[in-house]
C-alpha cells in the first residue's frame, strides 16, 4: 500500500451529515461529501494487512462477513491515496454494477470485517467507495457501453430491483436482448418504492437505469407477469427467464385487534409516501399534504398522530424517519429482542458482523427532535384497541425477559408481571421483516419452492426445476442486502449465458 503507517497516523473520520432539524424539513439526501483530500486521507488508513476478510463475502453465524460482492478494497482504496480515480473506478466496476447504490445504502459488512476494526475504528470502506463512483460521474466518464456483438438470444428479467438490474446489465454486456418487466410504474423495485428518498435520492436510480436504457435493456414498467403478461407467453417469448421479484411477503402480528383501520405494513406507507413525492416532484418541504394527491398508490399520513412502529430494523428505522417529515406527534419503536451489547461480545468475535449498539439516522432524528431514542426493546405487543370509529386507538404490551438454555436449544421469553403498559397511537406501521416471495408467479411457471417458500435453486447455478428459468436475489435467498442482490445477479447472470451459450465469460 502506497501509506503503510497511515492506519497509525490518520483517525477514522467521515463527512458529516446534515443537521437533524434541518434535513427532516425536507425528502432530500442526508449526507454531505467530503473534499478529496480528506478522501485520500482515509483511502491511507487501509492496512497491507495481507490477510483482507473485507472482500470475503462469507456467511459467518448467518450473516455477511465481508463483501459479497469480492469487492476489490484494499486495491482501490490505494488508488484514491494515490489520487489516481480513474484506475479506482476500474477497480470498483470491475466487481460492482451500481456503487453509487450500495456507497448509500449497503450496512457495509466489509467494514465490520476490516483487520483495522479488531481493535481500531475500521477503514471508511463504504464512504469511498461512493465517492469514488459518484466522481465519475461528476467528471461525466459515466458513458452508455454498448455490446460489441448480439448474440441473438431473448431474455426475460421479472423485477427491476437490484438482482434484476444487476443481472440484466451483465447479460447485456454477454450480447442478449434483455426485457425487464416491472409490476410498478416506476424501474427500480426496491431500490425505487423501498428505500426513501432522503437515503436513496430517487435521481440516482433514475440515471443508472437511463444508462442501461442507453446501453440497449428494454424496460417494461406497469407490467405484472403472470397477470398482465401471462407466464406461457413469457416462456413462448423468451430463450431464458430470470426471476428477481424479490421477498414481498409481510411478516404480520395475529394478536387481537388487528383487524382495526391504521394498521398497515411498512411498505405500504413508505411505498405510498414515495409515490406521492415522486408523482408530485416537490422534495420540499417534507410535509405531504393528504389533499390534491395525484398519486394512484394510497397515501398514509402520520401528520399529528401518534405513531408506533414495530420492528427496529432498516425498513423500521425509514418508518420513523418518515413519519417525522410528516410532522407526526410522536413517534415511538418497539423491538421484541434485547437492546444489543456496546461492543462486540466473546461469542461475536471478529470477523463476524459485529452485532453491538448503533443508533440510525432516523433514531437520531427522533432523538434531537424529543430528546430521547424512540427504540423500546423486550417488548411484546399483546392486543391492539380502537376507537368508536374501527380505527386503533390503543396497544397493549408486556415486558419480556429472554431465556438461553445453551446446547442449541433455541432461545424462550416470559412475560415480566406487573410490566403491562397501555400506549396510545393512531397509526401502528408493521416492520417485521418478510416471509418470502409472493407465490403467484412460481406456481403459474410451476417453480418449486423451498421450505421457507422461495423459488428452489441451487446456489451458484441458480437454474430452477423449469428448463430455462433462474431465480436470483431475495426471490430465491429470502429477505437480504442489497450487495447480495447484486452478487446473485450477477451470479445468475453467468449460469444464464452458459446455458444459452454453452460457455460464459461473465466475470
Amino acid at each position: 500500500m502506497g501509506k503503510t503507517t497511515g492506519f497509525m497516523e490518520y483517525q477514522r473520520e467521515l463527512p458529516p451529515d446534515r443537521a437533524p432539524a434541518e434535513r427532516i424539513t425536507d425528502w432530500q439526501e442526508i449526507h454531505l461529501h467530503f473534499p478529496d483530500e480528506k478522501l485520500q486521507t482515509q483511502g491511507a488508513r487501509c492496512m497491507d494487512c495481507g490477510i483482507p476478510f473485507c472482500h470475503t463475502g462469507e456467511l459467518l453465524s448467518g450473516m455477511a462477513a465481508g463483501c459479497p460482492l469480492n469487492n476489490l478494497i484494499p486495491n482501490w482504496n490505494d488508488m484514491v491515496y494515490r489520487g489516481l480515480w480513474e484506475q479506482a473506478v476500474d477497480l470498483l466496476l470491475k466487481t460492482n454494477n451500481f456503487p453509487e447504490f450500495t456507497g448509500r445504502v449497503c450496512p457495509a459488512p466489509c467494514e465490520g470485517s476490516c483487520t483495522l476494526g479488531i481493535n481500531e475504528p475500521p477503514v471508511t470502506i463504504k464512504n469511498i467507495e461512493l465517492s469514488i463512483i459518484e466522481k465519475w460521474f461528476d467528471f461525466g466518464f459515466v458513458i452508455p457501453q454498448k455490446p460489441g456483438k448480439m448474440t441473438g438470444k431473448k431474455v426475460a428479467v421479472v423485477g427491476s430491483g437490484p438482482a434484476g438490474l444487476a443481472c440484466a446489465a451483465q447479460l447485456n454486456v454477454a450480447g442478449h436482448s434483455v426485457t425487464v418487466f416491472e409490476r410498478d410504474d416506476r424501474i427500480g423495485g426496491l431500490l425505487m418504492y423501498g428505500i426513501p428518498n432522503m437515503k436513496l435520492d430517487k435521481s440516482v436510480v433514475r440515471r443508472r437505469v437511463n444508462l442501461m436504457a442507453a446501453e440497449g435493456v428494454k424496460f417494461v414498467a406497469n407490467t405484472e407477469v403472470g397477470g398482465d403478461y401471462p407466464a406461457d407467453k413469457l416462456r413462448e417469448e423468451f430463450d431464458a427467464v430470470v426471476l428477481a421479484g424479490g421477498a414481498g411477503k409481510p411478516r404480520d402480528l395475529p394478536v387481537p385487534g388487528r383487524e382495526l383501520s391504521d394498521i398497515h405494513f411498512a411498505m405500504e406507507f413508505l411505498r405510498g409516501n414515495t409515490k406521492k413525492i415522486l408523482d408530485e416532484g416537490d422534495l420540499t418541504p417534507a410535509r405531504v399534504s393528504a389533499n390534491g394527491n395525484v398519486s394512484s398508490a394510497p397515501f398514509i399520513s402520520a401528520e399529528g398522530k401518534d405513531v408506533i412502529v414495530i420492528g427496529s430494523g432498516d425498513t423500521g428505522t425509514d418508518c420513523v424517519a418518515t413519519s417525522l417529515r410528516h410532522q407526526c406527534r410522536s413517534v415511538t419503536q418497539f423491538e421484541i429482542l434485547s437492546r444489543p451489547p456496546n461492543e462486540r461480545q466473546p461469542d461475536n468475535p471478529w470477523p463476524e458482523w459485529p452485532k453491538v449498539f448503533r443508533i440510525d439516522y432516523g433514531q437520531e432524528e427522533a432523538t434531537a427532535l424529543y430528546g430521547s431514542d424512540p427504540r423500546h426493546f423486550d417488548i411484546l405487543t399483546k392486543k391492539f384497541a380502537g376507537d368508536e370509529n374501527g380505527g386503533v386507538k390503543e396497544i397493549h404490551t408486556v415486558q419480556i425477559e429472554w431465556v438461553f438454555p445453551g446446547n442449541g436449544a433455541r432461545p424462550t421469553f416470559h412475560e415480566i408481571s406487573g410490566t403491562e403498559k397501555i400506549w396510545p397511537t393512531q397509526l401502528v406501521l408493521l416492520s417485521m421483516g418478510f416471509l418470502g416471495p409472493e407465490d403467484g408467479l412460481l406456481k403459474q411457471l410451476g417453480v418449486e419452492q423451498d421450505a421457507r417458500s422461495n423459488a428452489k435453486a441451487e446456489y451458484g447455478k441458480f437454474a430452477t426445476n423449469v428448463e430455462g428459468v433462474f431465480a436470483a436475489g431475495d426471490m430465491r435467498r429470502g429477505q437480504s442486502l442489497v450487495v447480495w442482490a447484486i452478487a446473485e445477479g450477477r451470479g445468475a447472470s453467468r449460469e444464464v449465458d452458459r446455458y444459452l451459450m454453452g460457455e460464459t465469460n461473465l466475470p
